[in-house]
């Protein structure tokens, strides 16, 4: 499994609309069948930070999501509101750990 942690810094006056664009990309990428988890959190002492934290069955499967509709939709709808560009740091499962992860 592949776990990618995404730190985004968004302009305040477009916390509500970057909050309602990226759980519609959430939501179809849950759908996706190389996507085990899709969490959006939003940091409590400054609400216009964001981390994504993407969890996904193998390393090729950001690729696969990357190409989706609703990926590049997102994409170009957040890009405007982005106070600093997004960063992305990728780790491997330690706990809970199943060699017996089957992708869905």
């Amino acid at each position: 499994m592949l776990i990618v942690h995404v730190h985004v810094h968004v302009k305040p006056e477009c916390v509500d609309a970057f909050i309602e664009a990226t759980i519609e990309n959430a939501s179809n990428s849950l759908q996706e069948h190389g996507i085990a988890r899709f969490d959006v959190q939003q940091q409590q002492d400054d609400p216009t930070r964001f981390v994504l934290t993407e969890v996904y069955y193998t390393d090729d499967d950001p690729a696969k999501h990357k190409e989706t509709a609703h990926y590049n939709i997102w994409k170009e709808t957040v890009a405007p509101m982005m106070a600093e560009p997004r960063k992305s740091v990728k780790f491997d499962n330690i706990f809970p750990y199943d060699d017996g992860w089957e992708v869905q």
